[in-house]
């Protein structure tokens, strides 16, 4: 069975996958889901499987991501090229995949529309949170107050070393107060991501009680792959949301 990382804030079936419950073997052990990083195909398939059977095998949307800020509406299964999708259709279970990044999974339980979303730092300089947010509200009427969100793990603040193009970028957007200068490298900064996602979320009014933090470092806890600590041959996790499925009201 593969554990899965989850949340009661969610009611729509989702999860956050760690390294554990799959066949990989070498930097990729156990539960790697990325074919292009290295693996053995068939490893990951099975792995892919294992992770599908969680959720009862459903039909699958996934991306290939590119860093930006494209929200894709998916009716069904497929890749996208882009870096969240959004989705009402029942039973379409959503991925994204990270190793540092942070999943973003949303979730309005009144019009039962979710998304994944891939949130790393040119992504959210870009707006993908943004964009998701906007996805939800113009394509399938959600309205911000009934929106829920979860961040699962990604790099933490005390990790995460950037330099000055990269804390300037934040310092243009209003992000600020998630950097930090780098005690240990005069000229380098430290970057919380994860406090510059719930600040975006919060300009936007999703904020409080409605936004869940897994309080995991993929850099520090081997429990994750990390790109930061194993390099280029780190695996890769999958969030996952799915549209809560048709209830048939048959006998």
């Amino acid at each position: 069975m593969v554990p899965l990382l989850r949340t009661p804030l969610i009611s729509s079936p989702h999860g956050f996958t760690g390294r554990a419950g799959g066949v990989s073997e070498g930097p990729w052990r156990s539960l790697n889901l990325s074919t292009s990083v290295g693996d053995d195909p068939t490893r990951v398939e099975e792995n892919r499987r294992r992770v599908l059977a969680a959720f009862g095998h459903p039909p699958l949307a996934r991306l290939s991501q590119v860093h930006g800020a494209r929200a894709i509406r998916a009716d069904g299964p497929g890749i996208w090229e882009g870096d969240a999708l959004v989705s009402q259709s029942p039973g379409l279970l959503l991925a994204v995949s990270t190793a540092d990044c942070y999943p973003l999974l949303f979730e309005d339980p009144i019009t039962k529309t979710v998304a994944a979303a891939h949130a790393g730092w040119r992504g959210v300089i870009a707006g993908i949170v943004e964009r998701t947010l906007d996805l939800m509200e113009t394509e399938f009427h959600s309205r911000l107050e009934q929106i829920r969100v979860a961040i699962g793990p990604g790099i933490c603040g005390r990790c995460y070393q950037v330099g000055p193009e990269v804390a300037e970028a934040f310092d243009r957007r209003g992000l600020g107060d998630a950097l930090a200068d780098d005690p240990a490298e005069s000229g380098r900064y430290r970057l919380d991501l994860e406090k510059a996602i719930e600040a975006l979320l919060q300009r936007r009014g999703v904020s409080g009680n409605r936004v869940w933090r897994s309080g995991q470092c993929t850099y520090e806890n081997t429990a994750f792959f990390s790109y930061r600590r194993q390099g280029a041959k780190s695996g890769r996790m999958w969030g996952l949301i799915q549209v809560m499925p048709s209830v048939s009201l048959e006998p």
